[in-house]
């Protein structure tokens, strides 16, 4: 079987480890089963990775894909991403998107209820004023 990540992702990524100071040493894999989706194939096969960072304390957990190469890969560029997020002091993509939907499926407070059927309200009484005159 061909390996599908190219030499050149490979050494950027051991280029970007470097700039933030991530060793293979301080890394602690695991192989673990996955689970989801996926069949015969992710029950048997142990190709999700676990990846903790030691001296931070990061964990990722990666089962983008059935190969385990590409998960161990994947899995190391989370990893790079977070640390330069916790370093810089911003939320990931990911996190954003986590608040939002979590902003999104909170329940609506009964303030903002009543400020919502009272515009109703209004825009019910606008709509009747624009019927056309009644025969009676």
């Amino acid at each position: 079987m061909q390996n599908p990540l190219s030499t050149e992702k490979l050494t950027a990524l051991e280029e970007r480890m470097v700039a933030l100071g991530i060793s293979e040493g301080e890394l602690l894999e695991k192989f673990v089963r996955g689970s989801g989706a996926g069949g015969q194939k992710i029950n048997k096969t142990s190709n999700c990775v676990f990846l903790k960072h030691l001296p931070s304390g990061v964990c990722i957990k990666c089962q983008m894909d059935r190969s385990r190469e590409l998960n161990r890969f994947l899995a190391r560029r989370e990893l790079c991403e977070q640390l330069e997020s916790i370093r810089d002091g911003k939320s990931t993509a990911k996190t954003q998107a986590i608040e939002k939907m979590r902003r999104q499926k909170r329940r609506r407070s009964r303030r903002s209820k009543q400020r919502s059927v009272a515009d109703k309200r209004l825009l019910s009484q606008k709509k009747s004023l624009r019927r056309p005159p009644s025969g009676e």
